[in-house]
């Protein structure tokens, strides 16, 4: 079994596009959106959830006022200003330390866990996916990321799936990083603009300090070949693969407004360009495999 993270340094690259090529190409596997601040993937792949879950991450001290004596020790140690004047707890402000809950005498302080969203376990035309979404506001969107990955390599390892095909988040932050731990290539996208070269210089960094293999593909190349060639010289650089380029076609958007992945909605040069992406990705992979085990 192979996980392969489709991610990008910025948003707006074309990430979700090309996962959902690569969902439609591939055989025997399993999806994964883990952009779970804004997740699409199922916009493209028409999802019937089988499993709904709620996730549960972090605390929030709770006052029973029926225990409270009014002392007032929680409002004195509370350094998030987070305890009212009736030394109940604003949950928005408070931040979950659980100090307040230590300190009272009366032990009338209760951390609860939160309910920070809500993770699916769906099947579409293309095999399982399992995707998430992170409710307003809410943090750890990494150990969201971590759970959502667990269970789809549970599922590709229980019905021997060759793939996982994870979309991930862009940037660099933490639910990047949750992404790309442990995958067997990490393939970035990129756009021939100036703020697309600067992220995917960045991106680009956090594979390597992860020790995660990393592939190229340039988006859109033909807005501006002159910024196009310098992406390609700066990753030819770095030693990193271009896997190929792609043209603006729009027929790529009217594929997304009819929630229709490219490979099914057209048969143009985006396809067969992305046709021969997905070729080349998996002979480098078993290639890659093979100088493994030499």
């Amino acid at each position: 079994m192979k996980q392969i993270v489709i991610i990008s340094g910025k948003g707006g690259t074309g990430k979700t596009v090309i996962a959902g090529a690569f969902a439609a190409l591939a055989r025997d596997k399993v999806m994964a959106d883990c952009d779970v601040d804004a997740a699409d993937l199922h916009l493209l792949l028409d999802p019937e959830i089988k499993e709904l879950h709620v996730f549960r991450s972090g605390v929030t001290a709770f006052t029973h006022k029926e225990r409270c004596e009014d002392c007032g020790v929680c409002k004195t140690v509370c350094r998030f200003e987070a305890v009212r004047e009736d030394f109940t707890i604003d949950p928005i402000s408070c931040e979950g330390c659980g100090f307040c809950s230590f300190a009272c005498p009366q032990k009338a302080i209760e951390m609860k866990a939160n309910t920070s969203g809500k993770w699916f376990i769906s099947e579409t035309r293309f095999g399982p996916l399992v995707h998430a979404k992170l409710d307003i506001a809410e943090e750890n969107s990494g150990k969201l990321v971590s759970l959502v990955r667990q269970k789809a390599k549970e599922i590709a390892e229980e019905k021997n799936y060759r793939w996982v095909i994870i979309d991930g988040s862009p940037g660099i932050g933490c639910p990047v990083i949750a992404s790309i731990t442990g995958v067997d290539c990490a393939v970035i996208v990129t756009e021939p603009t100036l703020s697309g070269l600067h992220d995917a210089e960045r991106v680009i960094d956090v594979t390597k300090y992860f020790n995660v293999p990393a592939k190229v593909i340039i988006n859109k190349y033909d807005l501006n070949c002159d910024m196009t060639e310098k992406i390609e010289h700066w990753f030819k650089d770095k030693n990193t693969q271009i896997l190929g380029k792609i043209v603006f076609d729009k027929a790529v958007v009217e594929s997304v407004v009819e929630g229709k992945t490219i490979i099914e909605y057209s048969d143009n040069q985006v396809t067969k360009t992305l046709r021969n992406i997905w070729e080349l990705l998996q002979e480098e992979l078993e290639k890659e495999q093979i100088n493994l085990k030499e």
